[in-house]
């Protein structure tokens, strides 16, 4: 892997404030099939930031593979982080300006230093 063959991934999401506390007890400590699902998906360098009292959640990944609807498929498909989903989904909150089909909304990278 090279570093050109890197996709920096940076997505936001609004965090229900009542559900804050439960939210970063689970991201303390996520289960290992979620993460052994993603590394197996070629995401790494994953990180999550919390901006408060904004309520903003800042996600930044970096994805190394070559088939990224593939390996986003595989993500999707997989049960155990389906049911993940199923306990953070609800805490979250999405932005009404998201694209049609996003969850988190992506964002335009327009800067990074190597």
């Amino acid at each position: 892997m090279t570093k050109k063959n890197v996709q920096r991934m940076g997505m936001v999401i609004g965090l229900k404030p009542e559900d804050k506390a439960e939210y970063i007890r689970l991201h303390a400590d996520v289960w290992p099939d979620v993460l052994a699902r993603l590394s197996q998906s070629n995401v790494t360098n994953y990180s999550i930031f919390l901006r408060e009292p904004e309520m903003l959640m800042f996600s930044y990944w970096e994805y190394v593979g070559s088939d990224f609807e593939a390996d986003m498929a595989a993500v999707s498909a997989d049960p155990v982080t389906q049911e993940w989903w199923k306990l953070c989904g609800p805490m979250q909150a999405p932005l009404k300006t998201r694209a049609e089909g996003e969850w988190w909304a992506r964002m335009e990278q327009v800067f990074h230093l190597d």
